[in-house]
């Protein structure tokens, strides 16, 4: 048996149709799709940055779609979809869209009204959206990276996500389980530790 689809414990599993969106035959197993994964989040990056700088607004179904598609499309036939299915954590799928709008419609009052400080407003869309958990998969890294575009376009520096520069946190280890554990007190109203944890 391939280890292919095996996730950490905490991970949203793929159903059996989303797994039948894999567009790369040659991945086989799990490095290989991690490795084409990051290699389409590279791409997917760049592509964002590059867009930021002609301006537009980060805050969108249509920008967090594109972006999810840019990151992920060349490896998942789903990739910029909202999620069809119910997963282990997350909104009902019929409440993706709303969810997303009050998300967007939070830290757009935040920043006008300057809320919180610029990192705890970034953190908080990380984790409004996490909360949406709006795709299939991918959900903590593309989220990740809309944290990093929301702090750079509030002019400050990207986080650096625990030294990881918000790529994939590994499927275990010290890393990941740090990141679980902000995002659980996160869950229970304390952004300290996920708002430390971006800038470790």
């Amino acid at each position: 048996m391939t280890d292919l689809f095996q996730e950490p414990p905490e991970a949203t599993p793929l159903t059996a149709e989303e797994r039948d969106g894999l567009l790369q035959t040659w991945i086989t197993h799990r490095r290989d799709l991690n490795e084409a994964e990051h290699e389409n989040i590279v791409k997917g990056a760049a592509w964002a940055r590059t867009r930021r700088q002609r301006g537009g607004d980060l805050l969108t179904d249509r920008f967090a779609q594109s972006l999810h598609r840019r990151m992920f499309g060349d490896v998942w036939s789903w990739a910029g979809s909202y999620r069809q299915t119910e997963k282990n954590l997350g909104v009902h799928p019929g409440q993706i869209h709303n969810a997303m709008a009050v998300a967007f419609d939070n830290i757009r009052y935040w920043v006008e009204h300057s809320t919180f400080p610029l990192d705890e407003i970034a953190v908080r869309l990380h984790h409004s959206l996490v909360s949406v958990h709006p795709f299939p998969n991918g959900n903590g890294r593309h989220t990740r990276l809309m944290a990093d575009l929301m702090i750079e376009r509030l002019g400050r520096d990207a986080f650096t996500w625990g030294g990881n520069q918000g790529n994939n946190l590994g499927d275990e280890g010290e890393l990941r389980a740090r990141y679980i554990a902000a995002l659980q007190a996160a869950d229970n109203h304390d952004l300290n530790p996920l708002i430390q944890f971006a800038r470790s």
